[in-house]
């Protein structure tokens, strides 16, 4: 797969690595990106050899969220965000997963990384749920794993305002996740991957088991609710003219 938008990769014994790499839409949700994604977490599925998934970037981009395209193909109600389940891979995958965020994580981007089950940041990059600057509510899960990951307080706050972070400032503001130099997240995350590859996989995937059940069991409920907003929110005529001035701002 190396030569398409995803590159699956093992990076050392029992680590697989799936690089996004779609530069043409600079990691956003393209059709190419979103079917290399599902086919790489499928893959992932049957081999048992690996034991930790690192999920990365290129270059300055993490993974940008929905393409202008998809945004107004869920205003004229041509489409759902949940037709492509993106959000719940790292969840559901059955080993561990490190997202190395060394880019921007925007939208659904930054929220699919939030699914995994370790989160690295880089000082850098910008980390942004802007669902809201377009007027619509938020998708992806982010309504759950935002609060879960970061806490109540300043979920709201990204959610709600729909602001802009740099890394560093996340970092000031205490959320417990490593913040590194970009250029040093990738051998954080090799590090950690390497310390967790040391386990048995049968123990990495009962313990993982465990510790997500309460997360698998409310997430599709969520989503449902998310939906359900989306119905209320996403084909105001003022959301289409959002999507349409403000889109890559």
């Amino acid at each position: 797969m190396s030569d398409q938008v995803i590159e699956l990769k093992e990076v050392g014994t029992g680590i697989i690595q799936i690089k996004m790499q779609d530069k043409a839409s600079k990691n956003t949700f393209s059709p190419e990106l979103a079917g290399g994604l599902l086919n790489a977490f499928e893959t992932i599925k049957t081999q048992a050899q690996y034991k930790v998934v690192i999920l990365t970037g290129y270059e300055s981009y993490f993974a940008s969220g929905g393409t202008k395209e998809i945004l107004l193909d869920i205003y004229d109600g041509k489409a759902k965000f949940t037709e492509v389940d993106l959000y719940s891979l790292a969840l559901n995958c059955p080993i561990p997963v490190i997202s190395a965020m060394q880019g921007h994580g925007i939208g659904g981007g930054f929220v699919m990384g939030m699914f995994a089950d370790f989160v690295i940041l880089s000082r850098e990059s910008i980390y942004t749920t802007n669902f809201m600057k377009y007027g619509f509510t938020p998708g992806m899960g982010s309504t759950f794993i935002l609060p879960e990951k970061l806490g109540i307080s300043l979920a709201q706050e990204m959610m709600l305002a729909a602001k802009t972070y740099r890394g560093e400032e996340l970092q000031k503001r205490g959320i417990p996740f490593p913040v590194l130099p970009r250029d040093e997240v990738m051998e954080y995350a090799l590090e950690l991957a390497e310390t967790i590859a040391e386990k048995p996989r049968v123990s990495l995937i009962t313990l993982k088991d465990h510790l997500v059940a309460h997360q698998r069991e409310r997430l599709p409920k969520v989503i449902d609710q998310e939906t359900m907003m989306h119905e209320k929110t996403f084909h105001q005529p003022e959301v289409r003219d959002r999507i349409k001035n403000l889109f890559g701002k």
